[in-house]
């Protein structure tokens, strides 16, 4: 039987300790909207998009891997503003239509590099994983 003293009993039992690595434990429910917000915040590194444009340019870069759906993105979009990590306004396409452009804030941009930082804590952990298995 293992017994937890001190700050290890405050621990709720849905999410483990920290690890050696530095990352916290995350829930595979965190995991997926975590990267995403990961990758919209590195999109809107090149300037202004709205969503749909957000889109695209993910499904582009990742060779059609990744398929970003209007049910996930806008929330994360929503999510990152209420943050202050973006900002919107609204503009119009080269299409005529009126749309929501995102813009990456100077709070986004620190977020990024914690974002990029503990991504690539979390892929040395799996490939050290890996390389046991």
């Amino acid at each position: 039987m293992l017994k937890l003293t001190g700050a290890a009993r405050k621990i709720p039992r849905r999410v483990a300790p920290r690890d050696d690595i530095g990352l916290g434990a995350v829930p595979l429910s965190e995991l997926l909207p975590g990267t995403l917000g990961m990758l919209i915040l590195k999109t809107l590194t090149l300037g202004a998009m709205h969503g749909y444009g957000i889109a695209q340019h993910l499904q582009q870069l990742s060779q059609d891997v990744l398929q970003v759906e209007e049910g996930s993105l806008y929330p994360a979009l929503q999510r990152m503003q209420l943050k202050g990590w973006v900002s919107s306004e609204w503009g119009q396409t080269p299409t005529k239509r009126r749309a929501r452009y995102y813009k990456l804030t100077p709070l986004g941009k620190k977020q990024l590099v914690q974002e990029v930082a503990d991504f690539d804590r979390l892929l040395v952990a799996i490939q050290r994983i890996m390389g046991t298995a």
